[in-house]
């Protein structure tokens, strides 16, 4: 077995890569690198005694002639490479290149192999689904895709995606990576203001890049065995770590600042993050992937205390005053250009309007922690009493209502059911014929009558609905809402009924918004 693999530089590459190594089965790896990254050194020296083993490719994931090189007599091809949050946030022009041009490049190089074609394992991410909290803190693969505005991030992956589901490659699956734990954790968040945009009281799901790894090892080692392609390729799933693993943003930055003798409270002030308009949530059938593979081994708690022992010189700040802390290691990060601080001082009102509603919502918050309401201490926004530990539970779960059942077989999905899917999102089925098949191509038309061509299975049970976002930098979810019956079950969750925005970036990737009619 051949098994071509991009992103292995990454977290989750090289946590792939630990396990895969040693996968008995593959005889080869190969690997697509670019040519100035230099950490591909280190992985060759970590692990020299499998050089036989490697073949490496340096080039870009945009450039079609070297993804053909790549997956060149492959049995499957792991598609992990991604450029995420900071860097799509720094260069969204790397983001497109690869987590949308690439990932077209990928695709077309697999479609244009017609015998013994590779399988094609897609890396995706929880962020398609946008900003929730907690009145639906829970989510199925086929919910909505409300990919939060100006995260260039998650609406390039969202355009990666579309492509795979609508590919002509004939075993492919989507895996939608939750937020994951990796062993720079903590470094990472210390160079740029990203850690503010995580909010306090959103849902948060983790799953270490262990697991994450042993997932795609053991995907591989059973499908050589195993016929998988009525219970695995052709669909959509959700990476979870478990519902013990379920947590919010609070929790888990003050996880991590544990190690340095303290927590949210003693560095961290309430208006140091953003309210809204992050992507995070808890999944409702993370349990079907562990079901077929059996990945899951790591919790949160262990993963800190393993963390602990590995980076022991963390250790040392809890003999530091956490005032200087405070300001030498957080505030610093103020002068950010990815943080609230800088928005506000700079007047990015753009960007201050939708992570907080409002530079006026924004000055409500406060410093005083006494005042702010956490779901962890059971308080919702509003200060009324709500049990954590219930909204924890999935038999509490409030759902998404597609318009459809979606608990339906494949095989059962009829016309009517696309009929009230479409018109429940403003707009129609255009096809005349629907043949049973849920991966037909089929004609629909959104709210605005634009029409698009997509599968059955991409719109009523992966949650994909064409709008500008899908080929163009803006987002128009306010708008959408007001005649979407499906979107505005989640955006007004966290916007008003009477926003009436619209969020673009402009050629230079500056933010914008304009109020609509």
């Amino acid at each position: 077995m051949k098994v071509a693999i991009t992103g292995i530089t990454g977290n989750m590459g090289q946590a792939v890569l630990q396990q895969v190594v040693e996968n008995k089965d593959i005889e080869k790896l190969k690997f697509l690198v670019l040519k100035d990254d230099k950490r591909i050194k280190k992985i060759l020296k970590t692990y020299k005694n499998y050089k036989d083993k490697f073949e490496i490719i340096y080039g870009n994931i945009a450039e079609e002639d070297k993804c053909e090189q790549l997956i060149k007599d492959c049995d499957y091809v792991v598609n992990l490479a991604a450029v995420i949050p900071p860097h799509s946030d720094q260069n969204p022009l790397k983001a497109i290149e690869c987590n949308e041009v690439g990932v077209n490049s990928l695709v077309s190089a697999i479609e244009k192999i017609e015998e013994n074609q590779p399988k094609l394992i897609h890396i995706s991410t929880v962020a398609l689904y946008g900003n929730r909290n907690y009145k639906h803190p829970w989510a199925r693969v086929g919910d909505p895709l409300l990919v939060s505005p100006f995260d260039i991030y998650s609406a390039t992956k969202l355009r990666g995606e579309f492509r795979v589901l609508e590919s002509n490659i004939k075993n492919w699956v989507v895996l939608r990576q939750t937020a994951m734990l990796h062993n720079n954790m903590l470094s990472d968040n210390m160079h740029d203001g990203l850690m503010f945009h995580t909010c306090f009281n959103a849902p948060l799901e983790w799953v270490t890049a262990h697991d994450s790894g042993v997932l795609i090892n053991n995907i591989l080692k059973k499908d050589m065995k195993e016929d998988l392609s009525e219970v695995f390729w052709k669909k959509c799933f959700n990476i979870s770590g478990g519902v013990v693993n379920c947590r919010t943003g609070y929790d888990i930055i003050n996880d991590g600042f544990k190690i340095i003798g303290g927590g949210v409270k003693a560095f961290f002030k309430p208006n140091f993050n953003a309210t809204r308009n992050f992507h995070g949530l808890w999944f409702y059938d993370g349990d079907e992937l562990e079901k077929l593979f059996s990945y899951q081994s790591q919790t949160v708690e262990y993963f800190w205390k393993e963390f602990a022992k590995k980076h022991s010189y963390f250790k040392a700040g809890r003999i530091v005053p956490k005032f200087l802390i405070r300001k030498f290691a957080i505030e610093r990060l103020f002068k950010d250009k990815n943080s609230p601080k800088y928005w506000l001082k700079h007047e990015d009102n753009a960007r201050m309007t939708t992570y907080f509603g409002s530079v006026a919502d924004y000055f409500k918050i406060g410093e005083d922690w006494k005042k702010f309401n956490l779901l962890v201490e059971n308080k919702d926004e509003n200060g009324n009493f709500i049990d954590y530990n219930a909204l924890r539970n999935k038999d509490n779960a409030k759902l998404i209502d597609y318009k459809f059942d979606i608990n339906k077989k494949a095989k059962d999905i009829n016309k009517k059911d696309l009929i009230a899917v479409a018109k429940a999102h403003g707009g129609q089925l255009l096809s005349k014929d629907y043949h049973g098949d849920v991966y037909q191509k089929l004609k629909w038309a959104n709210q605005y009558g634009e029409e698009f061509e997509a599968s059955a299975y991409t719109v009523l049970m992966a949650g994909h609905w064409i709008n500008k976002t899908y080929f163009s930098n803006c987002w128009d979810f306010d708008a959408l809402s007001k005649n979407d019956q499906i979107y505005s079950q989640v955006w007004y969750d966290s916007h008003n009924h009477d926003e009436n925005l619209f969020y673009y970036f402009d050629n230079e990737f500056n933010a914008h918004i304009n109020k609509k009619d």
